[in-house]
């Protein structure tokens, strides 16, 4: 009965894993081309000011798109979107 309860307690952690793994994949999904390449460069730790540099675009446009982001993503924390970005397997950008 032990073994039975704990392989019932696993398949509940691994289905709750999944589910957020899947919640995270459809925030992503629904992020635009440029709210996707703001946040592989703030997750990377870019500054505000370097991801515009980077982009050719304002610092206040980047403030719009990381907040687009950050809704989207449901974060509410930059270090939560790193997580969630750690979680996805996204490739982090190059620093210079």
């Amino acid at each position: 009965m032990n073994a039975i309860r704990h392989a019932i307690e696993c398949s509940r952690a691994a289905l709750g894993q999944e589910a957020e793994i899947q919640a995270l994949r459809k925030g992503y999904a629904s992020l635009t081309r440029r709210e996707r390449e703001v946040m592989a460069l703030v997750v990377s730790g870019f500054l505000n000011k370097q991801v515009g540099d980077e982009l050719g675009t304002s610092e206040i446009t980047v403030k719009t798109h990381r907040g687009k982001v950050m809704r989207k993503m449901k974060a509410g924390s930059l270090a939560d979107l790193v997580r969630m970005a750690a979680r996805l397997s996204l490739p982090l950008a190059p620093r210079q």
